[in-house]
């Protein structure tokens, strides 16, 4: 199947990004447990099952509509429930938390990377054009892309992202509040910033001026890294 098809850019895209983004939201569950906060195991979160996850939007049409129109493809899950209250030291508790999902976007990242290199490896060092070895490479490598773009698009210090929790965490306790207040605008605010700022004023884009310079010079050294296992 070409690349070009529609249903392979389809797979290659959104099989990564669901596993991504469910390992990003069972990882904040884990440490909150871990923490002393037991609700997303008491609410069966903990679980690689996607559908306990998939958010109808965030999961599955944005991705697809992305992947389909040849964009860069993105997308969120159901946010793991988590109870500041339950942890044992709830500001920095959250901090941890929060630093969770991405820490464990950036581990799968460097997996996919050994994945890509060890694959490699084993034909020769050259990838053919097409084939199943060329539909492993190319999950591989958007395996590793993705994981490296949430990692960092989730640091953004705002919220609702993962960066804005940590943010809130290191501010004063009257000035944490009303900064928290602003995540309830969280899915407006992420259409804002991603598609309505942009249009408005074209050099406003976050994710190419904030995002992209991080994001590329991650994947340039876990390439490097992929480079240097072949």
């Amino acid at each position: 199947m070409s690349s070009d098809n529609i249903v392979y850019r389809a797979a290659v895209w959104i099989v990564p990004l669901v596993i991504a983004i469910v390992f990003h939201e069972v990882a904040h569950g884990w440490v909150a447990r871990w923490l002393g906060d037991p609700t997303a195991a008491e609410q069966r979160r903990l679980s690689f099952n996607p559908v306990r996850h998939v958010d109808p939007v965030g999961t599955v049409l944005l991705p697809l509509s992305l992947a389909i129109a040849g964009a860069p493809v993105f997308g969120w899950a159901k946010p793991v429930p988590v109870v500041a209250a339950c942890l044992r030291r709830p500001r920095t508790g959250m901090m941890l938390v929060a630093l969770a999902g991405p820490g464990m976007n950036l581990a799968l990242a460097i997996l996919g990377a050994f994945g890509l290199g060890l694959l490699s490896a084993s034909l020769g060092g050259t990838l053919p054009a097409s084939g199943a070895p060329r539909f492993a490479a190319d999950i591989l490598f958007s395996f590793l892309m993705v994981n490296v773009f949430l990692a960092i698009f989730n640091l953004l210090p705002i919220p609702p992202f993962d960066g804005g929790h940590v943010v809130e965490g290191l501010l004063p306790r009257p000035l944490a509040r009303r900064y928290a207040s602003i995540g309830r605008y969280g899915f407006l605010l992420l259409i804002g910033l991603l598609v309505v700022l942009p249009m408005l004023v074209p050099g406003a884009d976050i994710v190419a001026r904030v995002v992209g310079p991080p994001a590329r010079w991650l994947l340039g050294q876990l390439l490097d890294l992929a480079r240097a296992i072949a």
